[in-house]
């Protein structure tokens, strides 16, 4: 449930699994948004609302994409700004660490608390969102089903706000909440 009076400043979706894919590693060129995640993406811009990508794609540091890539793409879909980990080690910006969330909130001048992290992987972007006070919406796409069954023990220590079928539906509940405050 979202807090009573709350200014939504921004949302952040996760890339793989969530507006498009597969939840594996697709190269930019090549990657393909769902039916529905360019009019959900539309739907917070018409409502005010910043949104930015949080990704993990370690495959840069292995040289099959550039940062590059993947921001062009981003601007494309009508994002406001990426911030992508390229690391395959662990670094403080790799979810479920909040770097790129701490990040942008320094950058835009955000407070985490009035914000919310749409993804489908429970141990990295609900987790990441956790750390930082977000709100949370686990969509059921990519990763999404599994992360509510077969993994739920790896995230067990927090809950989404809402779960969501997909990200058109998190998009509604978001703009829905925001509509009642």
């Amino acid at each position: 449930m979202l807090k009573p009076n709350l200014d939504i400043q921004a949302v952040f979706m996760d890339r793989d699994g969530t507006i498009g894919g597969t939840g594996h590693f697709i190269h930019p060129r090549d990657f393909e948004l769902y039916p529905n995640a360019q009019e959900a993406i539309a739907l917070l811009k018409r409502n005010g609302i910043k949104i930015f990508a949080i990704t993990n794609q370690y495959r840069i540091s292995r040289g099959e994409a550039t940062i590059q890539e993947f921001e062009e793409r981003f601007s494309e879909y009508g994002f406001d700004q990426a911030y992508i980990c390229p690391h395959e080690q662990e670094c403080s910006c790799r979810k479920p660490k909040p770097g790129m969330l701490v990040e942008a909130s320094q950058q835009h001048h955000l407070d985490l608390s009035r914000c919310i992290v749409i993804g489908d992987v429970g141990d990295t972007d609900m987790l990441a969102a956790h750390a930082v006070g977000a709100m949370k919406v686990l969509v059921r796409t990519g990763w999404g089903e599994s992360s509510l069954t077969t993994y739920r023990n790896k995230w067990k220590e927090t809950e989404p706000d809402y779960i969501a079928e997909d990200i058109l539906d998190a998009v509604h509940w978001i703009i829905q909440a925001k509509l009642k405050n």
